[in-house]
């Protein structure tokens, strides 16, 4: 893929806890992963949900329901 512009910016924002994650920074490929698996990144999810590493399409449901 090619070089993210924006990685610095995205990276202070970067609210993913997981730390080996390797699209950290990475918006368009965290995206493209987690939704290749019907999951939802991290970033949108609350802090405390976002911990479980739940990215299921039914967690963030029940996040905002």
């Amino acid at each position: 893929m090619a070089e993210c512009l924006s990685f610095k910016k995205n990276l202070a924002q970067c609210t993913c806890t997981y730390e080996p994650c390797s699209r950290k920074g990475r918006c368009c490929e965290c995206l493209q992963y987690h939704w290749s698996m019907r999951e939802l990144p991290g970033c949108m999810f609350p802090a405390a949900a976002e911990k479980k590493y739940d990215r299921s399409l039914r967690h963030f449901i029940r996040c905002y329901s």
